[in-house]
């Protein structure tokens, strides 16, 4: 992950939109993730965690937000956007990411059980699938994973 003075005050608020997402979608007892798809630093699309209310196993929000940028935009080619989304995206958001051609993706939380962009495999640098996902982790990655642990510790308790 990246030292903090990586990224810039505009990368700060679109975050901060990601992390309002989290938060809400943990409301709706999804698994707290959030994301905002962001063109010309202005959000084109924002989306938070839905597999168990769309009973959807790809309703992550990395996927949701694509889907909706691509609509807003009219192409399936994101290539001057940014995805700024609140864990590290798995296997399948970050090959998502790469089919979506992004500029980039900028990420909170590492996930040390399936994080796709260095901390279990890293499929956006992997050169046998083309150019690589430029990306960057740790932007709010305390506050993203403070999101998860309290809600997954909230399950603990309930069940």
């Amino acid at each position: 992950m990246l030292p903090d003075w990586v990224f810039d005050e505009n990368d700060r608020l679109l975050m901060a939109a990601a992390l309002a997402e989290a938060e809400a979608s943990g409301h709706r007892g999804e698994i707290p993730v959030g994301a905002v798809l962001a063109r010309g630093g202005e959000i084109i699309a924002r989306a938070g965690n839905r597999r168990m209310e769309l009973n959807d196993p790809a309703g992550h929000a990395e996927i949701l937000v694509l889907r909706e940028g691509g609509r807003t935009i009219g192409d399936w080619r994101l290539e001057e956007c940014t995805l700024y989304v609140t864990l590290e995206p798995c296997p399948m958001c970050a090959a998502a990411c790469r089919q979506a051609r992004l500029s980039l993706v900028i990420w909170g939380a590492a996930d040390p059980q399936a994080g796709a962009c260095g901390s279990v495999i890293d499929l956006a640098d992997d050169p046998r699938l083309g150019p690589a996902l430029a990306q960057r982790g740790g932007l709010e990655a305390e506050r993203s994973s403070d999101l998860l642990q309290a809600f997954f510790a909230k399950q603990r308790q309930s069940s």
